[in-house]
């Protein structure tokens, strides 16, 4: 089962790598752009655009996949971590 979990993890890791990578990006230098006095010579709206999908026309689905994307993540991380085994460990005091 452990197996299956890591080919469906490396799976959803290499497809939705790029667009989390380019929402964390474009999140931190919106921030940076936003907040703080440093002139990067990017304006923040296209950072938005960019960060909500809107420059590719993805603005309705490019959220959704993100989350989806997390999720699976998550599922099969945590699955493969073995935090919810059922099995009962026996105790050195047994």
């Amino acid at each position: 089962m452990k197996r299956s979990f890591r080919k469906y993890h490396r799976t959803i890791g290499i497809i939705i790598c790029l667009p989390l990578i380019l929402t964390v990006l474009t999140g931190m230098l919106t921030t940076i752009v936003k907040e703080w006095p440093i002139s990067t010579g990017i304006s923040s709206s296209l950072l938005l655009r960019i960060h909500t999908g809107e420059i590719f026309h993805l603005e309705a689905v490019y959220p959704i996949f993100n989350g989806l994307g997390l999720i699976g993540l998550l599922v099969t991380g945590i699955s493969m971590s073995g935090l919810f085994n059922q099995k009962k460990r026996s105790g050195i005091n047994n």
